[in-house]
């Protein structure tokens, strides 16, 4: 990368006990932070526990019996690194980093405005921001700030590339500040570390009161990452244009009905691609496609195509399984179906989806992107959806298994109930 750096991930030795028969060699650990802490009973066992196994599954015996065998294919389709040992390293030490604040929230400048003085002043970084997060009055008109903007980079969103300058992202805001961070990122994302500074905060496990010591550990390289897997998204629109023409002899043919070129969108998403019924009373009819072939026909509100970070935003409220981001999948979540027995179903990430409308559909549908880009879809348009090769590296607050199941628990309350009382021994005679 040109004035950048390169990420790589170390690979420690890894070996796995069922297959090999031996202990498996336990990996380093993301050093501990103080800060934000499991709201179950083991919250002291989480902060002292180290993996020492795989997070992938152990590698499945290819022979069946005295005599058959698994055809081996000598095209190896994707390999992944095991979640566990995924860690953040660099090749040259980190020099510029893009920082993303929450729009119109005051209650972010502060802490904007401490955290550029630090990377500026403290840690000589070239720090990156969106010119209309310094198109804020409160921030163009701080007289004191003004020497730290200066010497800011700025860019536009869809106009500026920025894609090679950057080594690292640093969020402020809620799990939409990620988001945001994902679409500037066509192909490949640096690190990204979110902090905790908006509603919800799934996606976001810093806490903001320790960042200093925390955004130095990220610049030594001493952390564990998680690789939030994107979908590939390409729309495909049939433009039929009324044109006027001309024939050989040079007469102008009006309202001839000619085939533009078609006109094709791609898109990288983070959590999820809806496709519902937009403004009309109409039911969505949609056919889904897998690999070519028709699967189901969609009527309903719409249709939830999500990644495993997506299974817990729009997705599990409709009533689909949440899913670790580490799981290679992607999930098919109908909007309030009319009918009974279509339940939300995972496919393998490899699987290629296509989008369309029915023939005999009354309206149209309208998708969007992770909440963005909304467009309507017409007949003989298509969507295709595939997981992109360029995830997203998000850097954990502990690891990638801890952090999750803490958010579950701390932003979604999983499994929270009232305990069920004892029963003493006089209890038990009724």
């Amino acid at each position: 990368m040109d004035g950048g750096s390169e990420v790589q991930m170390e690979a420690p030795a890894f070996c796995c006990s069922t297959c090999e028969g031996a202990p498996t060699p336990g990996h380093r650990s993301a050093q501990r932070f103080k800060g934000r802490s499991l709201s179950t009973s083991s919250a002291s066992a989480y902060s002292d526990h180290r993996r020492n196994q795989s997070l992938h599954g152990p590698s499945p015996v290819t022979t069946f019996g005295p005599k058959a065998c698994m055809l081996q294919n000598p095209h190896t389709v994707m390999h992944i690194q095991d979640p566990a040992s995924q860690r953040l390293t660099w090749n040259k030490s980190p020099k510029s980093v893009l920082v993303i604040k929450k729009i119109r929230d005051p209650s972010l400048l502060q802490p904007f405005k401490e955290l550029c003085t630090f990377l500026t002043e403290v840690k000589n970084m070239i720090v990156y921001v969106e010119k209309k997060v310094l198109d804020d009055p409160a921030i163009s008109g701080d007289e004191v700030f003004a020497a730290i903007t200066k010497k800011f980079c700025t860019f536009r969103e869809d106009l500026d590339d920025i894609s090679n300058r950057v080594d690292f992202i640093i969020c402020l805001g809620g799990d939409g500040t990620l988001l945001y961070a994902s679409s500037l990122f066509q192909e490949s994302v640096p690190p990204v570390m979110a902090f905790h500074l908006g509603s919800l905060g799934f996606l976001t496990p810093f806490k903001f009161d320790t960042y200093q010591s925390q955004v130095t550990q990220i610049i030594e390289g001493n952390a564990a990452i998680i690789l939030r897997s994107r979908l590939q998204v390409r729309v495909l629109r049939e433009n039929w244009e009324k044109k006027d023409t001309v024939d050989e002899k040079g007469i102008i043919l009006t309202n001839k009905d000619v085939e533009s070129n078609r006109k094709a969108m791609q898109y990288q998403v983070l959590n999820e691609v809806v496709v519902d019924r937009g403004p009309s009373s109409y039911l969505s009819n949609v056919d889904l496609f897998l690999d070519g072939h028709l699967i189901t026909t969609v009527q309903g509100d719409g249709l939830i195509v999500s990644t495993p970070t997506g299974s817990t935003a729009y997705a599990v409220a409709a009533g689909a399984s949440m899913i670790h981001p580490n799981v290679p999948a992607i999930m098919i979540t109908p909007i309030c179906p009319h009918s009974l027995s279509f339940r939300p179903i995972v496919v393998p990430a490899g699987v290629e989806l296509k989008i369309k409308l029915s023939p005999d559909a009354r309206n149209t549908a309208w998708v969007s992107f992770d909440g963005r880009k909304r467009q309507e879809i017409c007949h003989g348009d298509s969507i295709t959806i595939t997981t992109s090769c360029f995830p997203v590296p998000s850097i954990c607050f502990r690891d990638p298994v801890n952090d999750w199941f803490e958010s579950l628990a701390t932003c979604l309350h999983w499994n929270v109930r009232k305990k069920q009382n004892y029963l003493g021994s006089e209890d038990e005679e009724f």
